[in-house]
């Protein structure tokens, strides 16, 4: 926005910003975002799929400026590509030692492909090259009572699936052979996960912009996991951090002409690097005792 005068004081900052409906829809949609992202972020940073969910989160700028260029609304290519392509890197996956490698370098495939089918859609919509920037690093401004609603409502279901499944799928993510041994279908479950990763990639991504919704699903769940091994700890750490991170994120880029998808980036990295130091400080002072008595 960055229009607005700081007064740098938070209680005069924060009324003036939730005094526009605007904004008031932007805290909400960015708290629903936050929460989704931070959930099913921790499961992909524990599941080692980060490349897929980048690629996931990536499918949304195809998507996006594609429904712009039909003429219908962006959500709707947010969701169809993000589910889509998790439905490719899902429906592709082979189960064994090779399968690892071969979703890998499928997952590239349709990274490469998302991008360029991208750059082919705002290139034929020549008008819609001044929304690039919104596509790619996000933008808070414009968010409706029904564009929080269609977001709530997405949450929701995500977070009652994940209820679902989510015993079995911890189980299946922490060692999947010994899962598959007990007869838990391991395959069914990991494209369970990755269809609700790219419907939760498609909310973020209407926040960050499709180039930073990685920041938001690995950063948050990555920091929390570095904190504490306790899988309900951290997976309560990894929604403060991202609620953190997205509400404060949403206050500088009121106040500044930057996008917000840079300062939820900026604010998720900042902790995850203050995570890393302390944990090598603790590391460091538990070293200290034996080294002394040896």
């Amino acid at each position: 926005m960055g229009s607005a005068t700081w007064y740098w004081n938070p209680i005069d900052d924060v009324r003036l910003m939730w005094s526009l409906p605007s904004m008031v829809n932007a805290y909400r949609a960015g708290a629903i975002v936050a929460v989704i992202a931070a959930v099913i972020g921790w499961f992909m940073v524990l599941r080692r799929q980060t490349f897929a969910g980048h690629t996931v989160a990536m499918a949304g700028f195809p998507g996006a400026a594609g429904a712009v260029l039909l003429g219908i609304g962006a959500s709707y290519g947010y969701f169809g590509f993000c589910v889509g392509a998790a439905v490719v890197i899902a429906a592709a996956a082979r189960p064994g030692a090779g399968g690892l490698s071969h979703e890998s370098a499928l997952t590239g495939v349709v990274q490469a492909f998302a991008l360029a089918c991208g750059m082919l859609f705002v290139s034929l919509s020549g008008s819609f090259l001044n929304g690039l920037n919104a596509l790619l690093f996000g933008s808070f401004l414009g968010i409706t009572d029904g564009d929080v609603l269609t977001l709530a409502l997405v949450a929701a279901a995500v977070l009652a699936a994940l209820a679902v499944i989510g015993r079995p799928l911890l189980f299946a993510s922490v060692d999947p052979d010994v899962a598959a041994a007990r007869g838990l279908p391991v395959r069914a479950l990991g494209a369970a996960f990755l269809v609700l990763l790219g419907a939760t990639a498609a909310e973020v991504s209407q926040i960050t912009g499709s180039l930073l919704v990685f920041a938001l699903l690995v950063m948050p769940a990555a920091t929390a996991q570095r904190i504490t091994a306790r899988p309900a700890l951290s997976l309560v750490l990894a929604v403060l951090i991202a609620l953190l991170a997205t509400w404060t994120a949403l206050g500088a880029a009121f106040f500044t002409p930057y996008p917000i998808g840079f300062y939820v980036t900026t604010f998720a990295f900042t902790a995850y690097l203050i995570a890393q130091l302390l944990h090598r400080v603790a590391a460091g002072m538990r070293a200290r005792p034996a080294r002394s008595a040896a």
